[in-house]
């Protein structure tokens, strides 16, 4: 046997007393071991809960089920009643402002007229629409304000606008035209940034019309605009469904295309609109107009190419023009005020009919600034 053997085995000894110690713990005495056996003899399991017992449980977990769930009934219920609350004082409030803002309108429009003489202004700004702030109604109503008012002593009609609807257009220029007939009170058109189209249909019933070197004027004319998508539906698989009664009904209609007698018909109501409107300026602004075939194409000016043609009378401004009158600015802004519940409404309408693509009316016709 080998010396390295030995030692193996001489070794082996210590090795296995030294593993006992850790797999098989610490040695026991027979009493000992004996107190261990009868311990746990002696740990019997709990005893088995009574039906009694088990019921009483499970009536406690279903009543804390009910109760979790009435609490839930209760908050959701606390939540409702916040919104009705919260939706009763909103509209309650969208009420009380409407009514101030109308006896504010009817009794305190801010319209008393001042004391010495000045220039009674009626603005017209934006596109010329029924439903718009540059309405027919409202213009007229400044326009007679400013007339009736005895200190006022020159109606200016301020303007800043692209055109519009031709009826609004037509309804001031005639109560212009009748104005000036039935006294000696000066109206005068004042062009802002742009008088165009029909906002110059209404200047040109105006004594004088001034307007800045920069401004915006002319566009004499009249358009209509629209889109043609019959080619359109046809690539998406799309079927057209239109039923009308007479057979020129839907001749305007974008997705069924124009027939050429249909481009005819609706030229000629195109050129005698624009007829109209020629007619008018011609009656307005009389020999001061310059002889020039691109007049009346529709094309717009500046102020100073304005006053070369004969469509304006002047350059100044509102300041200016008061200054030259008075020696200090002294205007007063007779247009009445807009009822800011009927302006939200009426946009809030007119928005809802364009979603659901109902009409709003609106003419297709226009005076107005492409």
């Amino acid at each position: 046997m080998s010396d390295d053997k030995r030692q193996d085995d001489d070794k082996r000894p210590e090795r296995d007393e030294r593993e006992a110690r850790w797999t098989e713990g610490p040695e026991l005495t027979s009493d000992q071991a004996r107190n261990a056996r009868q311990a746990r003899s002696e740990k019997t399991p709990p005893p088995p809960e009574s039906a009694e017992v088990l019921r009483e449980r499970q009536r406690l977990a279903q009543q804390e089920t009910l109760d979790r769930w009435i609490g839930g009934v209760l908050a959701e219920q606390r939540r409702s009643r916040r919104w009705k609350l919260f939706f009763r004082f909103f509209f309650a409030a969208l009420i009380l402002a409407s009514l101030a803002t109308s006896f504010y309108s009817l009794f305190g429009d801010g319209t008393r007229e001042p004391e010495r003489r000045h220039l009674g202004v009626v603005t017209v700004r934006g596109v010329i629409d029924s439903e718009s702030p540059a309405s027919a109604e409202r213009i007229i109503e400044g326009l007679n304000r400013a007339w009736d008012a005895p200190n006022a002593a020159v109606v200016v009609l301020h303007i800043d606008s692209p055109g519009g609807s031709p009826v609004q257009s037509q309804r001031v220029y005639h109560e212009i035209m009748r104005l000036r007939e039935e006294g000696d009170k000066p109206i005068i058109a004042v062009i802002e940034d742009v008088g165009a189209s029909g906002a110059y249909y209404m200047a040109a019933a105006a004594d004088e019309i001034i307007a800045a070197p920069a401004s915006l004027v002319g566009s004499i004319g009249v358009i209509f605009a629209s889109f043609g998508f019959e080619e359109a539906i046809d690539n998406l698989g799309i079927e057209r469904r239109i039923y009308v009664s007479g057979e020129n009904k839907g001749f305007l209609d974008p997705f069924s295309p124009v027939a050429p007698e249909d481009r005819e018909f609706w030229q000629t109501v195109m050129d005698t609109t624009h007829g109209q409107f020629i007619e008018a300026v011609r009656l307005g602004r009389g020999d001061r107009l310059v002889e020039d075939e691109q007049l009346f194409s529709g094309l717009v000016w500046s102020g100073q190419q304005a006053l070369e043609l004969g469509l304006v009378d002047g350059i100044s401004s509102l300041d200016a023009l008061s200054r030259d009158l008075f020696g200090e600015v002294r205007v007063h802004d007779y247009t009445p005020r807009l009822d800011p519940f009927e302006r939200l409404t009426r946009q809030f309408g007119r928005v809802a009919a364009e979603w659901m693509g109902v009409p709003t009316g609106r003419a297709p016709v226009r005076y107005q600034l492409p």
